[in-house]
């Protein structure tokens, strides 16, 4: 009996005159075709909004106006 701490493999070789390089390219291709699950959108950060920023034109102060809130 197998306790839960323990896991079964995820691979195993049924050729026993399989080559290191063989075995290595089963392992390559299992790993390129990933998980089965689709991968978690990041929500978008508000920085990237144009909408929330206006624009800064040059001259005097802009600087200022840079860091400041409407």
């Amino acid at each position: 009996m197998t306790s839960p701490d323990e896991q079964k493999p995820l691979l195993k070789v049924i050729d026993r005159n399989a080559t290191p390089e063989e075995i290595a390219a089963i392992v390559a291709v299992f790993a390129a075709l990933g998980s089965t699950e689709a991968p978690k959108k990041k929500p978008r950060s508000l920085w990237a909004t144009p909408q929330l920023r206006t624009p800064i034109h040059p001259g005097p102060g802009a600087w200022r106006a840079s860091g400041l809130p409407r």
